[in-house]
């Protein structure tokens, strides 16, 4: 078994990487062997839409055909994965601009346009999703952040087989609040958040990556 979890935040030690960190020990008590990939760290670009992919008996078919950082992690994903995990913050609604280019990547090759789609993906394996947010899961709700959540997950099921969402909530943000303006929420608040409720967060991270690996 192996489990690669995916970083989407430009921070490699902080909310969302702690969490896939998490996630990938619990996969690791179940005996996978786990990698950790940092986006950030690497050079690519968002699929640009050469349809490589879709020309039948081509060389690319059902596989990207862009040269960059990101073909060997896709490489590795299609012939070493039988999970992935990834992570991401909320910015503005939505994942970062580089999880989404490397969601656009990793889904769009191997979906085939039948009907219904259909996927050119070797096999089945389980995928999730961790999010961080600053928000509360109630202003979650009111901002629709659900949408990007069913999409996501419903477009990971059709290529993939297995998907599943964790959310973690109103984190924290700043190593110091008192150097920057901070009136839209209570420091004192996040501070004690921080303290009492993530390393919650962190053991349902662990047992959400050791049900990925496990789930049949």
């Amino acid at each position: 078994m192996t489990v690669i979890g995916i970083n989407g935040s430009p921070r490699k030690n902080k909310n969302t990487a702690t969490l896939l960190m998490n996630a990938l020990e619990g996969a690791a008590s179940e005996g996978a062997n786990t990698e950790l990939v940092h986006l950030y760290d690497l050079d690519f670009k968002g699929c640009k839409s050469c349809f490589a992919c879709k020309i039948i008996d081509g060389p690319h078919n059902g596989r990207c055909a862009l040269k960059d950082d990101l073909r060997p992690i896709l490489k590795k994903i299609e012939d070493e994965a039988d999970a992935i995990i990834l992570g991401t913050p909320i910015y503005f609604g939505s994942m970062t601009g580089e999880m989404r280019s490397f969601v656009e990547r990793l889904l769009f090759a191997p979906l085939v346009y039948t009907q219904p789609p259909s996927s050119a993906f070797p096999r089945r394996i389980n995928t999730g999703v961790i999010y961080t947010m600053n928000v509360t899961e109630g202003r979650s709700v009111e901002r629709g952040y659900e949408v990007l959540f069913n999409t996501t997950e419903a477009s990971l099921r059709m290529v993939f087989g297995n998907a599943e969402t964790f959310c973690c909530y109103d984190t924290y943000q700043f190593p110091d609040y008192s150097k920057v303006v901070m009136e839209y929420m209570d420091p004192a608040k996040k501070t004690l958040r921080h303290k009492e409720v993530f390393p919650d967060d962190c053991r349902k991270a662990f047992e959400f990556g050791r049900r990925i690996s496990t789930k049949a």
